[in-house]
């Protein structure tokens, strides 16, 4: 039976499933059979990106989903190197050509790129995409409190989300706190974190255990809980439909109060800054 994803909605009135999958780093040769998987355990919402390669791939198997363009939410975002006002309008147009599809769901700035200062010119492309209807909703990945305010101040217009670094190590309350008082919605990238630790964690594994519930589950259902929208990657199919279950796990106040508990402060990042981080 496909589990119900729960939906939230963006203030520009979209609505997006809480849980989707994440194909960064899945070859663009691999994506199409994955996200096959994907659809046909039950998930409606695919998250990738122009720098990650595979948006061919998972243009095909949407089309051959057999599922109508309109029940899929796909995300794709602009690379570093094609910010800026027109580099941003022809970049959307190349992935929506390799998706095979005439809008996208939600668009993203990938990065913020401080040094740069390209953000407000290519957050101003997206306004016009958003207008057009191409864009349906429009968002940023990593970006800071400073920079979600300068992007307003200059337009107007706020996010509907920024995609940012969130796990148990580094939950990121400052900057989920920010968001939730002007209506930006926080999702979680490497939600799982990386290289296999949170998975191991002695915390974790006691909750899972309490639930009979994989380590994996209970991250997620720690995710949703908070409101977090959250993207996990697998390949694996077995486990892509294990992280939909995470749906129907619901963690107890204990639970969410032990993983709290996890937090290392920014000790915790696994990833670059937003605030400093630049590359092509």
């Amino acid at each position: 039976m496909t589990k119900t994803v729960p939906q939230v909605t963006f203030h520009d009135g979209n609505t997006i499933d809480q849980l989707g999958l994440g194909v960064w780093r899945v070859p663009n040769e691999q994506v199409e059979s994955v996200v096959a998987s994907a659809l046909k355990a039950g998930y409606r919402h695919i998250d990738t990106a122009a720098i990650y390669g595979n948006e061919e791939g998972v243009g095909r198997a949407v089309a051959a989903s057999g599922l109508q363009r309109s029940d899929i939410f796909i995300t794709t975002k602009v690379w570093n190197s094609e910010q800026g006002y027109e580099k941003t309008l022809a970049a959307f147009e190349d992935s929506l050509q390799k998706l095979g599809t005439d809008y996208v769901d939600l668009y993203l700035i990938h990065w913020l790129q401080p040094l740069r200062k390209q953000y407000v010119d290519t957050w101003k492309a997206l306004i016009e995409l958003q207008k057009s209807g191409r864009a349906r909703s429009i968002g940023v990945a990593n970006f800071t409190v400073e920079a979600l305010e300068e992007l307003y101040e200059a337009t107007g217009v706020r996010p509907v989300l920024n995609q940012v670094e969130t796990h148990p190590y580094f939950p990121q309350h400052e900057l989920r706190e920010y968001e939730r008082e002007r209506g930006i919605l926080h999702q979680s990238w490497s939600p799982l974190g990386q290289g296999g630790e949170l998975l191991q964690d002695p915390v974790l594994l006691d909750i899972a255990k309490k639930h009979q519930a994989s380590v994996a589950q209970v991250t997620i259902a720690w995710h949703l809980a908070l409101g977090n929208i959250v993207i996990p990657k697998s390949v694996t199919e077995s486990r892509i439909a294990e992280n939909l279950a995470s749906v129907e796990l619901k963690l107890d106040e204990e639970d969410l109060m032990r993983i709290a508990g996890l937090d290392r402060g920014e000790a915790g990042r696994i990833s670059a800054d937003p605030a400093t981080a630049d590359f092509a």
